[in-house]
């Protein structure tokens, strides 16, 4: 990991290590390998972690190798990586992290034998854009930033209006680790929840929608439980859609074949925007609709599809990821 640093007059005459703290967000462990085993200059010229600096002077800490690149994997395609950070597609079917019931197999570790630290996770059954951290003060960097995230699912039911808030306070459901609910504003037990949601896609054949849906708060299985709520459980979803033992619904005939046709719960983290914990600038990447999801509109094309996260989302068709 490198840094580089210009000194500010809010830092004048400040100790590097309360530098490397407060501006590159280090912790004391990280500070003392640098001071140990990495390099720290200041203009060009080698200084102890308790010298102090003035206005202007030119920061350069480091520590480790200069570029330790993710692991290639067919299956988790990197969208960009530098030294600092990745943003990933995760499939389907695969943990984010180790768990007891997945050590081996995860995105983490299929990415890298060191330590990653993913700044979001995504259930196992949710597919689409991740970021991950390479070191653990780059993941503290992050903690606090604003990520915009944004989600297409495939839903039952035509949503009317086609767009709208969705805020409504979710619990965990009592004597259920797993399973979350809509409760009322006055419940203590329940956490606010916000959710955008504006339906982009009509299949009325089969009775399905595919829908965008914005988070402005950030908790477990939300989109889910606030669009079951809504009365358009999410196909192929085993734990609150209509074919599922404790939600179930028989206002959808079709759902045990679409269910069964997708194969798992049908939502896609597909637009990212964060600002970069080191270089600052803007960052924005898009992942295409995965094809498992596709399928449920087959009158739809690929390239349609493409255009139309494009639309929704803002940007041009030009492309499956970029930095601005």
């Amino acid at each position: 990991m490198r840094f580089n640093l210009t000194v500010t007059d809010e830092d004048d005459g400040k100790e590097l290590r309360d530098i490397m703290r407060d501006r590159l967000q280090m912790s004391r462990t990280m500070v003392k390998k640098v001071k140990l085993y990495g390099t720290l200059e200041v203009n060009g010229e080698h200084r102890r972690v308790i010298d102090t600096v003035s206005t202007g002077d030119e920061v350069f800490a480091a520590y480790g190798e200069e570029d330790e690149k993710l692991k290639s994997d067919p299956l988790i395609p990197i969208l960009f990586e530098d030294e600092y950070i990745a943003v990933v597609v995760k499939p389907a079917g695969i943990v984010t992290h180790p768990c007891h019931n997945h050590l081996d197999d995860s995105v983490l570790t299929r990415l890298s034998d060191n330590t990653l630290h993913p700044v979001m996770r995504l259930d196992r059954e949710t597919s689409g854009l991740m970021v991950v951290a390479k070191s653990g003060y780059i993941h503290n960097a992050m903690i606090n930033t604003k990520i915009r995230k944004k989600y297409v699912a495939t839903v039952y039911g035509i949503y009317e209006p086609s767009c709208g808030i969705i805020d409504l306070p979710v619990r965990r459901r009592p004597n259920s680790v797993m399973i979350r609910e809509t409760t009322t504003p006055e419940d203590p037990a329940g956490k606010p929840c916000i959710t955008l949601y504006r339906s982009i896609l009509e299949n009325e054949k089969d009775n399905i929608s595919l829908v965008e849906f914005t988070l402005l708060t950030g908790r477990c299985h939300q989109i889910r439980v606030h669009s079951t709520h809504m009365g358009h459980p999410l196909a192929g979803d085993g734990l609150y859609g209509p074919n599922s033992i404790d939600n179930p619904c028989d206002k959808f005939p079709l759902s045990p074949l679409l269910d069964e046709k997708i194969g798992r719960q049908g939502l896609h983290a597909y637009s990212l925007t964060f600002e970069h914990p080191v270089s600052h600038n803007e960052m924005h990447f898009i992942s295409d609709i995965p094809e498992d999801m596709r399928r449920l509109f087959p009158d739809t094309s690929e390239k349609v599809f493409h255009e139309l996260l494009c639309k929704v989302d803002g940007l041009d068709a030009v492309g499956s990821g970029q930095e601005s």
